[in-house]
């Protein structure tokens, strides 16, 4: 896993910045700290960090192929998982290898099958292609969107990166964010493209776009599409086992130590369970809080503590489990918030399960450098409780905001009644939803109950879903972890994507197809667990703490802050005890410090006017 960044100018000579374009790179050191380097030509620079995955010796960036009319050059972040088949098939076309990396191979698959490289790859993977023989640059970004890829057009070319701080490190790029970045910030939908800078895009999943003399032009490569599945319920779990399989041992390949993330759950437990097939020794980590199982309380949302059931998984299969404990300091920190901030870039964060989440990765990033992590099951196979729930389902909006859930519920009582007004977040969303909707293909013999169900599952794979990817890539890579995420195989997402939703729940409860899959390598307890999601501390010195930082930024009254917050609303929540703050008090102090903390390390310039 990799950090790319870059800089494309027909007009000037980018050599005289070079600068500029190393420092645009360095914003990038996080994600890649074995290696960087930068390649300059008169109308282009290109620069990497590189975190060594596979062929640590041979695989360094930027890559570049001299031909007889002239250097084709890449910048390239992730892993593709069919590199030794593409391999084989691109040396029976006459390509000639000098190193064992993946890189190698998408650099050569341009040469040979040019913008049509990304219909032969799977995997994760955000790339730059600087092509000397047409004067123009690709970038191109993987189905899911798994890796981020930003871009800022600009008069002559364009700026790019892997993450928006590394366009912010050039002049050219402007810190202003306008009331439509601002309306998403509190929305939680995630309008495709959205990047919160204004005049700053992110590219699209399954996207690619071309930059030449003539301008910026995008072309989707790929999306969901509605296909009729005739697989009868056995053929489907056959298929989905067999998919899980190939999709685990192709994602375990790395030339590093790797391991395991592990919940308690059923999707984490599934993918353990298999690797254990692959491999003698199964290294596993999860994440609790200090007295969490023993003062356990069923909060509405969690029903039962994770740490007995990551017990069971990692016994059934032999695992070498470490399981790395917090306490209320270890995630209330500030310079942890701060470390999150810088790595993301936007202030739409999640409170303890954020930090806690760094701090898992901190202790795992200790030992390895790969991880596998169960994201996406829920999205893929329907695993929710709001897509359980009929009134939500059918409430005319995005399902997890319906749901009334108290971290991406939106929320803008803590904004100034001006900018509450100017941004108006109730009719964004609408309008975001009406898009949302309206995007979605159906088949034409489907009936309502399906239509609908294949809506909901289409707006969680296109909206919800990167939400998730762009939190976990951020705070891994914070530290030089790379996660990689199995259930965003392409080749999976298309199939269940198709499944009727009646196949996706034939015995009643959330996941059928996965527990059924998955069952044979998993213990009773894990299998028939009920949905839950990441934990949450509900040690009380947590929100004491949260409560103590927003006075003391209280206290701070000449704080930029409060051009976005209400003052009155912040001194009267920090009045309050906090031991009686419920759920979306507590979120609604996590924004606020999530914002002083944002505009102190971006200084940004909030324009709504």
């Amino acid at each position: 896993m990799c950090g790319i960044a870059g800089w494309v100018s027909f007009d000037s000579d980018v050599r005289t910045a070079e600068e500029t374009a190393e420092a645009m790179t360095a914003t990038m050191s996080r994600r890649g700290p074995d290696d960087s380097g930068l390649w300059l030509r008169k109308e282009v620079a290109l620069g990497h960090h590189r975190l060594a995955v596979v062929d640590p010796e041979g695989g360094a960036q930027p890559m570049n192929v001299r031909t007889a009319a002239g250097d084709v050059c890449l910048v390239y972040s992730g892993e593709i998982y069919n590199t030794a088949e593409l391999r084989r098939r691109l040396s029976g076309l006459g390509h000639v290898w000098r190193t064992q990396c993946d890189t190698e191979v998408v650099l050569h698959g341009y040469l040979q099958w040019g913008d049509a490289v990304v219909d032969h790859l799977n995997g994760m993977f955000a790339f730059a292609i600087w092509d000397e023989r047409t004067r123009s640059l690709l970038l191109a970004r993987d189905r899911l969107g798994i890796k981020p890829l930003y871009y800022y057009p600009t008069r002559d070319g364009v700026l790019f990166g892997s993450e928006p701080q590394a366009i912010l490190a050039n002049p050219l790029a402007q810190r202003v964010v306008d009331a439509d970045g601002l309306r998403e910030l509190f929305a939680y939908t995630k309008q495709p493209g959205w990047a919160l800078w204004k005049g700053m895009r992110e590219l699209l999943p399954g996207e690619i776009a071309r930059v030449s003399p003539a301008g910026l032009t995008t072309r989707t490569y790929w999306k969901l599409s509605a296909a009729p599945h005739t697989d009868d319920r056995l053929t489907t779990v056959d298929r989905v086992r067999d998919l899980l399989s190939d999709v685990v041992r192709r994602q375990m390949v790395a030339d590093v130590p790797q391991c395991m993330l592990l919940s308690g759950g059923l999707d984490s437990g599934v993918l353990v369970g298999l690797a254990a097939r692959e491999t003698d020794r199964v290294n596993t980590f999860s994440v609790d809080f200090v007295g969490q199982e023993e003062n356990f309380e069923d909060d509405g949302v969690r029903g039962t503590p994770d740490a007995p059931y990551i017990r069971d998984m990692a016994d059934l299969v032999g695992a070498d489990h470490r399981g790395v404990l917090l306490s209320p300091a270890d995630v209330s920190d500030p310079v942890i918030r701060r470390a999150l901030l810088t790595a993301r870039g936007i202030p739409q964060g999640q409170g303890d399960m954020d930090t806690s989440l760094y701090r898992l990765f901190q202790a795992v990033r200790e030992e390895f450098t790969v991880a596998l992590s169960g994201e996406a099951a829920d999205e893929v196979f329907g695993g929710y409780r709001w897509m359980h729930d009929e009134q939500t389902v059918n409430s005319g909006t995005f399902p997890w905001l319906a749901f009334r859930n108290p971290i991406m519920s939106g929320g803008d009582a803590h904004l100034t009644r001006e900018l509450r007004a100017e941004l108006d977040v109730a009719t964004y969303v609408a309008d975001q939803y009406r898009t949302a909707v309206a995007a979605v293909e159906h088949l034409d013999d489907e009936t309502e109950a399906e239509a609908k169900m294949r809506t909901v599952g289409h707006l969680h794979l296109t909206r919800f879903l990167q939400l998730l990817l762009d939190r976990k890539d951020r705070a891994s890579m914070a530290v030089g972890l790379e996660v990689r995420v199995p259930f965003c195989d392409h080749r999976l997402v298309e199939y269940l994507y198709n499944t009727p939703w009646a196949l996706k729940t034939f015995d009643g409860r959330e996941k059928s197809i996965l527990r059924r899959a998955g069952r044979h390598v998993l213990p009773a307890s894990v299998r028939d667990r009920v949905k839950s999601p990441y934990p949450s501390t509900q040690d009380s010195a947590y929100v004491v703490a949260v409560h103590q930082q927003a006075r003391e930024v209280l206290a701070q009254r000449d704080s930029r802050l409060f051009a976005v917050v209400e003052e009155a609303w912040l001194r009267d929540v920090c009045a309050r005890d906090p031991l009686h703050l419920d759920v979306l008090g507590r979120m609604a102090l996590e924004r606020v410090l999530d914002l002083y903390h944002w505009i102190d390390l971006y200084s940004p310039t909030i324009d709504v006017g």
